[in-house]
């Protein structure tokens, strides 16, 4: 029997984490939006109108959500690194590619481009850095690949045992974008 596992699939929004996280729901996982959990625990404010999104007071979601302890399940949301879970994947993605995306979606051109930038300085790492995240963590490149792709690697990586670098050897070896 698989162990149970949690798993955070955070990254800039649009560098494919719903369809990872479907990927990996039709191998048998189960499925949580941090969006739903928001709203559920009433930790999801009213939509922004200047840029459409309803905001998550992530802080009180994680003191009260309870995380499932059977089965194996992915949490899907780019703030989803903020909750109590087993392990983090950090989906990552050219800015160019994202920026198509993004722009494919119908975002504006300030959303896209703080979206980018926020991508290409690894917003994401200086989170889990600033905070100290100490659970396994695994980067993978989403717009050099296909979601079954990355899904297989996340199932790879968690059945050996989900092996990380300390923190610091992760955003020391981070994709640089900039580079």
């Amino acid at each position: 029997m698989d162990e149970p596992c949690v798993l955070a699939l955070t990254g800039t929004p649009g560098v494919g984490k719903t369809t990872v996280a479907s990927w990996l729901q039709a191998q048998g996982w189960g499925l949580l939006s941090v969006a739903d959990l928001a709203d559920s625990h009433g930790c999801l404010d009213e939509v922004d109108p200047k840029d459409g999104a309803a905001p998550i007071d992530i802080q009180a979601l994680d003191e009260a959500w309870e995380p499932p302890r059977l089965g194996r399940w992915v949490v899907d949301g780019h703030l989803s690194h903020f909750l109590n879970v087993d392990a983090i994947v950090v989906l990552r993605c050219s800015p160019s590619v994202l920026s198509q995306r993004l722009t494919q979606r119908g975002y504006g051109e300030a959303k896209v481009r703080a979206n980018v930038e926020w991508e290409m300085t690894a917003g994401h790492w200086a989170e889990l850095e600033e905070f100290e995240v100490d659970v396994p963590l695994l980067e993978l490149d989403a717009g050099a690949n296909e979601s079954e792709t990355l899904g297989h690697r996340i199932m790879t990586w968690v059945e050996d045992g989900m092996p990380s670098e300390a923190l610091e050897a992760h955003v020391s070896s981070a994709i640089d974008w900039l580079a």
